[in-house]
């Protein structure tokens, strides 16, 4: 594993933990020499763990859309920055990049970005570990309406598998770098019954 992608707000949140936890992330990714795919600005959690890497002296790649944001919040002493057509491109090539994917807290877009890539693995597409630091339990909520479409029979129990849970950097990216797909069952549940 040499690259990790990170989904996060954009914003910071209302808790101090929040921007403690982006932080510890980026020294740990330092620390482990992962280099950081993100989405290129220079606010937010994102903005905060970019700045962590780069201060212990590690590698960071941001993906922007051209023209999309205010020069202001565009990340400007990044190792490289990517600049790309729209959010589409963006998303396709932080994916190509990456070896694997935390998701810090964060709104509509980190979600959309957490879930394209959990429905990517659960169809095969690929098979990288998707991680959720789970700072104040942030995730605590999505994890059980999860469990709820499994209950349901919307997905496959095993696609819980498909999500690493941890509150900790570092065991986090230790659970990555051990990571063993899940056998992969058929998305459509009647398949799986025959």
């Amino acid at each position: 594993m040499q690259r990790i992608c990170v989904y996060s707000g954009s914003n910071s949140g209302l808790r101090p933990q929040y921007k403690e936890g982006a932080q510890k992330l980026g020294q740990s990714l330092a620390k482990n020499k992962l280099e950081l795919v993100y989405g290129g600005s220079n606010i937010g959690l994102m903005g905060t763990t970019a700045n962590e890497v780069l201060k212990n002296n590690g590698s960071v790649t941001g993906v922007i859309p051209k023209n999309l944001f205010s020069g202001e919040i565009v990340h400007r002493n990044l190792t490289k920055l990517i600049e790309v057509k729209n959010m589409s491109e963006r998303k396709q090539k932080m994916a190509e990049l990456a070896d694997g994917f935390i998701t810090l807290p964060g709104g509509l877009g980190t979600f959309e970005e957490l879930f394209e890539m959990l429905s990517w693995a659960q169809l095969g597409i690929h098979k990288k570990p998707i991680g959720l630091l789970n700072i104040c339990n942030f995730f605590d909520p999505l994890i059980k309406m999860l469990e709820k479409a499994a209950e349901e029979g919307f997905m496959d129990h095993s696609n819980l598998d498909l999500i690493l849970l941890n509150d900790n950097p570092e065991k986090l990216i230790e659970e990555m770098v051990q990571y063993t797909p899940p056998e992969s069952t058929s998305k459509w549940q009647i398949l799986n019954h025959k």
